[in-house]
């Protein structure tokens, strides 16, 4: 394994929900992308949830579809 990668452990338990912004936070960087999973250790299922949640609080304004543009 490479030197600076880390994976978080994530719990399982919390239901992914589009409305929790400040948990879903956790899987986007500064720039606004969403994480691989080699980086958060998510299965593939809940790895989809949590994209398509993501998404989902983009649309509604919850979360920023990109970095926000320094003056």
């Amino acid at each position: 394994m490479l030197e600076g990668r880390r994976r978080r452990v994530i719990d399982d338990t919390t239901p992914v929900d589009w409305k929790n912004a400040e948990w879903l936070r956790r899987f986007i960087t500064d720039s606004g992308r969403i994480l691989p999973r080699r980086m958060t250790g998510n299965s593939q299922h809940r790895q989809r949830e949590i994209a398509r949640a993501i998404k989902r609080a983009r649309h509604m304004a919850l979360l920023p579809f990109g970095r926000q543009p320094e003056s």
